[in-house]
């Protein structure tokens, strides 16, 4: 088995997106990472990092990082997250950690320790969910969906900044770099209730599927279903724009949200681990 590492993401994609295409939904996360480098509206301050273990002609498994973030894995054998551990360290020899599948992470994290040392913990579990149908039966909200100006962008950043205090603490803070990102692609969103009540975005780049994130109500106006509003529309205006699933992430720990969106209509996928590296 061997490494065969990509000197940027238009040659990861054109070699691997087949391959992540099969597991589109799980992949989305790094299929849409690097659509987003190779097409130029992520600007990286590194270089990225972008590999996959091969046997013979065929992907085993992928891993990806655009620094100061966490790795990024793929399922795959064992073996496979063992070779990309070990070619990851010769580049790296520290990480922050590890984000993937489950499975994938237990393995890429063993790994890592056998070659870098330290100490791996578990800093965040959550579940992806996907949707092809939102469900008839949900309640009326009232208010629209619309499209966040930028005059807003203030506003936007004030919550975008929230939602990582509150959901991502251990993230790196890019509030404003993503907000920017969604504002020059229209895909950032309000839930306007006589004013913004809500915040929700959407992530395209990859063949099939789009993901919902930075969901967020500020918490003087929760309980009353905006967000179950804000995430239920966007995920049909995609649905009926092109898009075969759609797909978001939840905190395993936060039950509050992990019931909306079951009542929207989203199903379980795979769980997702994430890891956190220290040096003892």
């Amino acid at each position: 088995m061997q490494v065969d590492r990509y000197a940027d993401a238009g040659a990861f994609l054109k070699a691997a997106e087949p391959w992540l295409a099969r597991d589109e939904v799980e992949n989305n996360v790094m299929l849409t990472i690097a659509r987003s480098v190779a097409d130029g509206s992520r600007t990286l301050k590194e270089p990225p990092y972008f590999a996959a273990a091969v046997v013979g002609s065929e992907i085993d498994c992928c891993a990806s990082r655009t620094s100061p973030h966490n790795m990024l894995v793929t399922n795959g054998t064992p073996r496979g997250l063992a070779v990309l551990a070990a070619d990851a360290f010769g580049v790296f020899e520290r990480l922050p950690g590890v984000n993937g599948p489950r499975q994938a992470t237990g393995g890429f994290a063993a790994a890592w320790l056998a070659v870098a040392g330290g100490r791996a913990t578990i800093s965040m579990r959550q579940r992806l969910h996907k949707i092809e149908r939102v469900n008839a039966d949900l309640p009326a909200i009232q208010g629209r969906l619309r499209e966040v100006t930028s005059s807003e962008r203030d506003l936007a950043i004030e919550w975008a900044l929230a939602f990582v205090r509150e959901a991502i603490p251990n993230h790196p803070n890019e509030a404003a770099e993503s907000v920017d990102r969604h504002l020059r692609a229209g895909t950032l969103h309000f839930w306007d209730d006589g004013g913004p009540v809500t915040m929700c975005a959407s992530v395209g780049g990859a063949r099939t599927s789009a993901r919902i994130n930075l969901v967020y109500t500020p918490p003087v106006l929760r309980r009353r279903g905006y967000a179950t509003a804000v995430v239920s529309a966007l995920t049909r205006r995609l649905l009926a724009g092109g898009s075969r699933y759609c797909c978001l992430y939840t905190d395993l720990a936060n039950p509050t949200s992990n019931s909306v969106y079951r009542r929207i209509g989203y199903l379980p996928v795979c769980d997702i681990d994430e890891y956190s590296f220290t040096e003892s």
